[in-house]
């Protein structure tokens, strides 16, 4: 159970308890509750958990996004450690979370906190928010060009800030980052791939791997495909959902699709493309000879948790899983405070978080992610990366990507 409600209560009581709950509601699936006659009525009747099973939604997934949305409204967690600078905190960690884990590791993240609130004498604050809810209030403070607006230690998924030279990359020219993890989970350093960034800029924690959903009531024929070639070529046109509502997913699979087919890549993957959809509606579009289905979907690995039945199957393209990885910075500035949180977000306890809560495979080297010899990845590279501005290059991209799409 959360903090905020439990999903058995009655959606009156949690309305009545939380602020804004009753608008979220309208806003993500329960429409009639804009008029107050309905929701009076069902409202003071009706479990939430019952009210989401009538609709087929699915329980978990919808109490982790009202609990990010109830957590958005009072995101910013302060933890003073020694009672002083009230407001004004001596480190400052800021970034975005993938919602599956953004609680379990927020909840570790404050027991770390309390645990060693003896260790030191200078006070922390944080503000890590559901990965869902951007990184606006982020860029405003990059666009400022000023090093102390930054935060201390800045985490997020995606490509978007981290290597848009007109953000982030100011601030990386002028070495105002430096952190590193020369031990790394073999899963990520090996004769295939190395995720350590050799000029110590960058800590990837964790990885979002994308896979194959694939619904075979919609197949007609076709053989499940098992390779990102299968998903260009003409024999999946107008079959495959494409993760546009997931920013960060998409930037790293448009990137990884330019970088290893060019601009035909991603002309193929909008010929491919049918529709956008949400990782969890994807997951329920299994209805028989549905017009309407996607026969592929590319979503997150942590979503083929939720699979039921045996319409649907994932696959981990034999080619690798393209990954979206979880970055971490920090300032040089301040390295010697923030050491020990960078310790805290690269250790064993968090990479239990991420591999076995969220499945996104930990970097950690001594967490087992569970994966078989055949589960490879996919990996851009810190040399494309580098010889790039993949800023400028993803809005090219997308501009290519959205005029075939009209086309």
């Amino acid at each position: 159970m959360n903090k905020y409600f439990s999903v058995d209560d009655k959606i009156f009581d949690i309305v009545q308890k939380n602020s804004g709950v009753k608008d979220f509601l309208i806003s993500n699936g329960f429409e009639q509750f804009s008029n107050s006659d309905i929701f009076e009525k069902m409202s003071k009747n009706v479990s939430l958990a019952m009210a989401l099973k009538m609709k087929k939604m699915n329980v978990e997934l919808f109490e982790e996004k009202l609990v990010s949305f109830l957590d958005s409204r009072n995101s910013r967690v302060d933890i003073n450690l020694f009672k002083k600078n009230v407001g004004n905190f001596d480190i400052n960690v800021e970034g975005v979370l993938p919602c599956p884990i953004r609680i379990p590791l927020l909840e570790k993240f404050e027991e770390w906190l309390n645990e060693n609130k003896e260790n030191y004498n200078y006070t922390i604050g944080h503000d890590l928010k559901s990965a869902n809810l951007g990184l606006d209030s982020i860029i405003e403070k990059v666009k400022t060009g000023d090093e102390n607006k930054l935060p201390d230690v800045l985490m997020s998924a995606g490509f978007d800030l981290f290597f848009d030279k007109k953000l982030m990359g100011q601030f990386l020219d002028n070495d105002v980052f430096e952190v590193s993890n020369d031990e790394m989970n073999s899963d990520f350093c090996n004769d295939k791939i190395d995720l350590r960034d050799p000029d110590k800029k960058y800590l990837i924690t964790g990885v979002v791997p994308a896979v194959f959903l694939v619904n075979k009531n919609e197949l007609k024929g076709r053989k499940i495909p098992r390779t990102w070639d299968d998903i260009l070529s003409e024999e999946f046109e107008d079959s495959v959902a494409v993760p546009m509502g997931d920013l960060d997913l998409f930037n790293a699979l448009v990137v990884n699709l330019y970088k290893d087919y060019g601009m035909d890549g991603i002309k193929q993957l909008a010929r491919s493309y049918m529709k956008n959809l949400h990782p969890a509606q994807m997951v329920k579009a299994k209805g028989k000879n549905n017009s309407n289905n996607p026969a592929v979907s590319i979503i997150p690995y942590f979503f083929t948790q939720m699979i039921q039945g045996d319409e649907q199957i994932a696959v981990w393209p034999e080619d690798g899983a393209i990954i979206s990885p979880i970055f971490l910075v920090a300032k040089k500035s301040s390295r010697e405070m923030s050491q020990p949180i960078i310790d805290f977000f690269n250790s064993e306890e968090v990479g239990r978080v991420f591999s076995a809560n969220g499945k996104f495979p930990s970097t950690n080297k001594m967490i087992d992610n569970g994966l078989s010899e055949d589960q490879n990845f996919k990996w851009v590279g810190w040399d494309f990366i580098k010889s790039n501005d993949i800023g400028a290059l993803i809005e090219e991209i997308e501009k290519v990507f959205n005029e075939s799409i009209a086309n």
